[in-house]
């Protein structure tokens, strides 16, 4: 096995929605595989903290982390975020499209278009605006790696995240066209479908013991799952461990699917 397989060393990984959970996780998993790391949401204290959290850990040994916030709703914000990290570190090598929203509960029938609009927006024409402007970098130099955090929900119906769900389903589709349109540049493209994460989106479950034991009832591992086992699929998807892996998806959810 050649020892640096997954070793992401001089890359530039940028990772939307990563000052907690899964993002956090990811930006913190690919800086001690040795990448420099942009943290980024929309705000800027949160991104500074994780940064510089993130440094101190590495102590200069592996890579490194810089906090650029942004709110990726607003496209000029997009520009300014892509343009900034092109300024400061010369390159984007692995972007990873995690931040999302959910700001409805509840039935189709009674979903709000803002609510609607704004899903959709944030979850799928974000991830569309940001790919188009970190894309043309990575087909420039015949290397890249996109990655997008869908969900299981994008799998199958929910009677009350039917929204979020169908935008997590369109991921999985603009993984698939964008696989397709830039395989030929050898750039990769794939998505990471996370079950049930201990994460703030999932709190509701996870902080009733009676109700998260009903919801993994049946499934094979029995339990939820922690933010830091996404990480590991994450840099594999970076990495040249990855290197003949595009258009997939890629479930992490402790089975829940299967049964």
């Amino acid at each position: 096995m050649v020892s640096n397989l997954f070793d992401l060393t001089g890359k530039v990984a940028l990772i939307t929605g990563s000052t907690k959970g899964i993002g956090r996780s990811i930006a913190t998993a690919m800086a001690h595989h040795g990448a420099s790391v942009v943290i980024c949401s929309r705000k800027a204290d949160a991104c500074d903290q994780v940064a510089a959290s993130i440094n101190a850990e590495l102590g200069g040994a592996a890579g490194s982390a810089l906090a650029i916030p942004a709110n990726i709703g607003d496209k000029a914000a997009l520009e300014r975020l892509v343009a900034t990290t092109l300024e400061r570190l010369g390159r984007i090598d692995i972007l990873v499209c995690n931040a999302a929203v959910n700001p409805y509960y509840g039935s189709m029938r009674d979903l709000p278009d803002d609510a609607f609009e704004k899903i959709l927006g944030v979850n799928i024409i974000a991830n569309h605006w940001l790919t188009q402007m970190v894309l043309p970098q990575m087909i420039a130099r015949r290397d890249g790696a996109v990655i997008l955090v869908s969900s299981v929900g994008g799998l199958k119906g929910h009677d009350k995240l039917g929204a979020y769900c169908i935008s997590k389903a369109a991921d999985l589709q603009l993984v698939r066209n964008l696989a397709v349109e830039n395989g030929p540049h050898n750039v990769r493209v794939n998505a990471i479908s996370p079950g049930l994460i201990r994460t703030d989106f999932a709190r509701t479950l996870w902080e009733n013991p009676s109700l998260l034991a009903k919801r993994t009832a049946n499934d094979p591992l029995r339990r939820i799952g922690e933010p830091d086992e996404l990480a590991g699929i994450a840099v594999y998807l970076a990495s040249r461990a990855g290197s003949f892996t595009t258009g997939q998806n890629f479930v992490i959810d402790g089975g829940s699917t299967i049964t």
